[in-house]
């Protein structure tokens, strides 16, 4: 059976840490507090901690081969079908498809995995996931074209969006300027129109 492609709007959702157990089931750190993104689909796309590049000669594994000997054959991306996946402490525990000993399961140690952004849960009005915030624009009340959010920080009870100023921007800061993502000073995100609307002064 072919794989399907990796996902256009894959999203990086965890890392396998290692194997739990011994009968081939996956520890997993998500990225977040709230794994529903890695609850959200049963087709968990693996990609290695950095692109590993085959040596020349480099052969696949045939498809049969246990989920051991394709990792070690390069063959990144990979599908991993997920039977069941529970919450257990900080991590996810999930059991796949071809993963059927320990071993198998600690080969994958370090995987990064992925899934389709359209699999992901409708969040509740006024959440957003921080996938779908950065990349948009950042205006305040005047007009102003503050930045563009490239990142965010957890900070405990709220967020904090890391905003790139414009280029050429006299009142930016040097690096970064940082609004909380909260409602007294986030007006509305509009992902339409794909911008965040402020109440948040250049020179704050």
């Amino acid at each position: 059976m072919d794989e399907p492609a990796f996902p256009p709007d894959a999203v990086e959702v965890g890392r396998i840490v290692g194997a739990w157990g011994v009968k081939g089931a996956v520890r997993v750190k998500p990225f977040s507090a709230d794994p529903q993104a890695l609850f959200s689909s049963k087709r968990w796309f693996l990609q290695a901690p950095e692109r590993v590049v085959p040596p020349p000669g480099a052969k696949r594994a045939a498809p049969g081969a246990s989920a051991a000997a394709r990792l070690s054959a390069f063959a990144w991306p990979r599908l991993l079908r997920v039977r069941q996946a529970r919450e257990q402490g900080e991590h996810v525990v999930a059991t796949a498809e071809d993963l059927d000993d320990r071993d198998a399961a600690q080969a994958l140690a370090g995987a990064r995995i992925f899934v389709s952004r359209a699999s992901f849960p409708t969040p509740d009005p006024d959440e957003f996931y921080w996938v779908d915030l950065i990349g948009l624009a950042v205006r305040n009340r005047e007009g102003l074209d503050l930045g563009t959010v490239v990142g965010l920080v957890e900070t405990g009870p709220t967020c904090v969006l890391r905003v790139q100023p414009p280029p050429g921007d006299p009142d930016a800061a040097p690096e970064e300027r940082l609004i909380p993502f909260v409602g007294s000073f986030v007006d509305r995100v509009d992902l339409t129109s794909r911008c965040v609307h402020v109440d948040w002064q250049p020179d704050y």
